[in-house]
């Protein structure tokens, strides 16, 4: 009986968007059909920030991004070194979002 080998998907990576944006706040919503997530640069004494990117994955997807995120962490970590965290909580008392075009 032939196997059928597994089709490989092209993924074109345009000048465009290998740029990539930084960000250092990313804001989290869902619903029962999908999660949101927006990717926000804060540059620390400007009162305005922008979304730089905003994705929406369904909830398997998003689940999967959370495995992945977490195996690439070890597999850095192992690499390099534990990434370490601030003992007291970071806290955005200036950052006031905007209710109508954010999730939940």
């Amino acid at each position: 009986m032939d196997q059928k080998k597994p089709k490989k998907i092209k993924i074109k990576l345009n000048e465009e968007v290998a740029q990539g944006n930084y960000v250092n706040l990313p804001i989290v919503g869902y619903s029962q059909a999908e999660f949101i997530l927006d990717f926000i640069k804060v540059i620390p004494g400007i009162l305005k920030a922008d979304v730089k990117s905003r994705v929406i994955m369904s909830p398997m997807h998003t689940k999967n991004l959370l495995l992945i995120l977490n195996a690439k962490i070890k597999e850095y970590e192992k690499k390099f070194s534990k990434i370490e965290l601030p003992k007291k909580r970071i806290e955005s008392k200036n950052i006031k979002l905007p209710d109508d075009i954010l999730p939940n």
